[in-house]
C-alpha cells in the first residue's frame, strides 16, 4: 500500500538530488530552514556565519530553488492565526470522484485536496477570513456535489513542524534527533488575526515566498509602499504573534527523499488528551500532531492527529507500530495519502480581505 505524495518527476529527482553540492549547501539546507535573519541584507548575515560572500550565498540560494530542493525563499505563514481554517472531507462514489474533485479544487480557498486510502477519500482544507465563509464554502461544496462533509477544524495544536534535516541518509523524518518541544496550544474557530493594514499588505504580497535579491525586505516593502524599517518592524511583530511560522528555505521534501507519510488518525480518551497529545508531539518523529473533533453522527470516533514523513513507506508504517505499541494503544486508522488532487498555497487575499 503506498503512501507516496507527489509526481514521478519528483521520485526521480531523489535519485542524485545531492549531485553537486557541497557542505556548505548542506548547511544551508538544514540550517536555515527557519531562524533567517530579519536584517535588511539578510545574506550578508548569512554569508558571514558560512564563511563565503553575500553574493555567493545567495547564487547557492537561487541555485538550490531553481534545482527543487527549495520549494522557495519566505514566510512560513500560520493560517489558522490569521483567519479561518478546516481539514475536511467526503465520501467521494468511484463514478464521481473527479467530479468531486472538480468541485472542490474550483474553490480558491482549498489549497490542499489528497485522495486517502479510506471511505473517507477526499480529505482537502479551507481557508478564508472568518469562520462563517468557511462554512458557507463547505455548505456549497456539500450542495454542490451531494457528498456530506466532515468537517474537522483544529483544536489544539500540540505540534506541527515540517522543518527537518534532509541532508542525511534518516529512512524516516528526525532519525537522528531525540525530541521535540510541544505545547498544548488552543485555536480558536472564531479568532482572527490583529492585523494592520500594512500587516494585510504584507501578508499578501509575501504569501508565495520573498524576492531572491540581496535586499528582499526593501523589495517588499516597495512593492507595498512602506519604508523598509515599518517592514522589518512588522515581519518581526507577526512572528511574535504566530501569523508567520519561520522565516526561511522551504525544503521540497518528496525532492530530497521523504516521499511517503501517513495521516494517523486516533481514539484517544479525552481526559487523557493533553497529555498524550504533548508527550506523542514530543517524539521527533511525529511531524504532525493535534485535536480535532468527533463526529459521532457521521461515524467519526478520532480526536487526535499524527503525521510520519519518511524515505520508505516501511519505515513510516514501523513508527506507527511503536506510536500504537508504545505511547498510544487505542483504536486508530491509517490514511495513506495516495494522490495528490489540488496542492497550493493558502490564498491570503481571501484570509485577509474581509
Amino acid at each position: 500500500m503506498s503512501s507516496a505524495e507527489g509526481d514521478g518527476a519528483d521520485a526521480d529527482a531523489t535519485d542524485d538530488w545531492r549531485a553537486g553540492l557541497d557542505d556548505v549547501d548542506a548547511r544551508l539546507i538544514d540550517d536555515y530552514q527557519s531562524g533567517f535573519p530579519v536584517a535588511e541584507r539578510p545574506f550578508g548575515v548569512v554569508a558571514d556565519d558560512l564563511g563565503i560572500d553575500e553574493g555567493e550565498a545567495l547564487d547557492r540560494v537561487k541555485r538550490l530553488r531553481d534545482r527543487g530542493v527549495f520549494r522557495r525563499f519566505g514566510a512560513v505563514l500560520n493560517p489558522p492565526v490569521i483567519g479561518s481554517s478546516t481539514l475536511a472531507a467526503v465520501s467521494a462514489p468511484e463514478d464521481r470522484f473527479e467530479e468531486v474533485a472538480e468541485v472542490i479544487n474550483g474553490y480558491r480557498q482549498v489549497n490542499h485536496n489528497y485522495r486517502r486510502d479510506h471511505e473517507w477519500n477526499q480529505w482537502f482544507v479551507v481557508t478564508a477570513a472568518s469562520r462563517e465563509t468557511r462554512d458557507r464554502i463547505l455548505a456549497e461544496i456539500e450542495e454542490r456535489t451531494g457528498c456530506s462533509v466532515l468537517n474537522l477544524p483544529m483544536l489544539t495544536d500540540y505540534y506541527i513542524d515540517l522543518e527537518f534535516p534532509v541532508w542525511n541518509d534518516d529512512a524516516f523524518a528526525r532519525e537522528s534527533l531525540d525530541s521535540t518541544d510541544a505545547a498544548a496550544t488552543r485555536i480558536s474557530e472564531s479568532a482572527t488575526g490583529d492585523l494592520s493594514a500594512l500587516d494585510r499588505a504584507l501578508l499578501v504580497e509575501i504569501q508565495d515566498g520573498f524576492p531572491l535579491s540581496a535586499t528582499p525586505y526593501r523589495d517588499v516593502a516597495d512593492a507595498v509602499g512602506a519604508d523598509v524599517e515599518n517592514v522589518l518592524a512588522a515581519i518581526e511583530r507577526l512572528l511574535a504573534d504566530g501569523c508567520i511560522k519561520r522565516i526561511g528555505c522551504v525544503v521540497n521534501h518528496i525532492v530530497t527523499g521523504f516521499r511517503n507519510n501517513c495521516m494517523v488518525v486516533w481514539d484517544v480518551p479525552d481526559d487523557r488528551l493533553d497529555e498524550l497529545g504533548e508527550r506523542v508531539g514530543e517524539l521527533p518523529y511525529v511531524t504532525l500532531c493535534y485535536h480535532r473533533p468527533r463526529r459521532p453522527d457521521q461515524d467519526w470516533p478520532y480526536n487526535l492527529f499524527t503525521m510520519v514523513h519518511g524515505r520508505e513507506a516501511e519505515a513510516v508504517d514501523a513508527k506507527i507500530d511503536e506510536l500504537a505499541d508504545d505511547y498510544l494503544p487505542f483504536d486508530h486508522e491509517r490514511l495513506y495519502s495516495t494522490a495528490t488532487l489540488k496542492q497550493t498555497g493558502a490564498q491570503y487575499e481571501e484570509l485577509v480581505g474581509e
